[in-house]
């Protein structure tokens, strides 16, 4: 038996401003720190341009870039060691993250 999809992949999805701030929202779950929740939810869930968007909305709203998981990892830390980094890095040193 084989077991169907719950999720169709969506390619070339439009994030209109509004859906990019949608990523802002977050539900505080355990030690974790809801802005670096908000950043990790937002790095798997876009490109690096939506992105981008996303952090410019993460700053005006007065949220911390150098926030740290339970593992005192900042984001930046965090990511830095995956392949495909570069331009979220890029955009969150750009907004001030160290």
């Amino acid at each position: 038996m084989s077991l169907k999809k719950d999720k169709q992949k969506v390619l070339g999805e439009t994030f209109t401003d509004e859906r990019v701030k949608g990523f802002l929202d977050v539900v505080h779950v355990g030690d974790t720190d809801p802005d670096f929740t908000a950043l990790e939810r937002a790095y798997r869930g876009m490109k690096a341009d939506n992105f981008e968007t996303f952090v410019k909305f993460f700053v005006e709203q007065g949220k911390n870039l150098n926030c740290t998981n339970a593992e005192g990892q900042s984001f930046v830390e965090l990511i830095s060691a995956h392949r495909l980094c570069g331009p979220y890095v890029a955009a969150l040193k750009a907004a001030g993250a160290k």
